[in-house]
């Protein structure tokens, strides 16, 4: 999220509810998951970090002050190194769900295929929801082109979940 908030920051100087709603618009329906404090939580960090900077503008009559956020030097260089960056790496979650199977197992607290079934149960609801949204999208939008990064990963996701069936259905530790 703070590498994301600092590229936003390279247009323009903003304040915090500017680049909540570009972050939104961005991420189509999935904006509506966005947590608005998480922004302002962001910044502060960033600020702490000094990579942005900030200062107060008059607000209105009906408004207090607002606080705009500017790039640093060193935020200018962050974002470069961001978008320079080509790296591509699993998703955490996937090795996490691995050592519970493994640790479910060892410790005979659940079976890992009644876990593996119940994820694949939830990852199914999310791809039903995700292909909803896509198509509720225009064609060629950039959240409708978010939406189905997300489709593709969760088809990957479950047939990883198929994967993990067959190895752990050969392991006989079913109770």
């Amino acid at each position: 999220m703070q590498d994301v908030v600092l590229a936003l920051l390279a247009k323009e100087p903003s304040h915090g509810y500017e680049l909540r709603q570009r972050l939104r618009a961005a991420l189509g329906p999935l904006g509506d998951t966005l947590n608005s404090g998480q922004v302002y939580v962001t910044l502060t960090r960033l600020e702490k970090a000094g990579l942005v900077s900030s200062a107060r503008t008059g607000g209105r009559p009906d408004r207090p002050d607002r606080k705009v956020y500017d790039l640093t030097a060193a935020g200018h260089r962050r974002v470069a190194d961001w978008l320079a960056e080509v790296s591509w790496t699993p998703r955490p979650e996937l090795a996490e769900f691995h050592l519970k199977l493994a640790a479910a197992r060892a410790a005979r607290l659940a079976d890992p295929l009644t876990l593996i079934d119940a994820h694949r149960r939830e990852l199914m609801r999310r791809l039903r929801d995700a292909q909803r949204a896509a198509l509720a999208e225009a064609d060629g939008s950039m959240a409708g082109l978010l939406l189905e990064g997300v489709v593709l990963r969760l088809r990957a996701d479950l047939r990883w979940l198929e994967s993990c069936e067959r190895v752990w259905s050969g392991h006989g530790e079913r109770s």
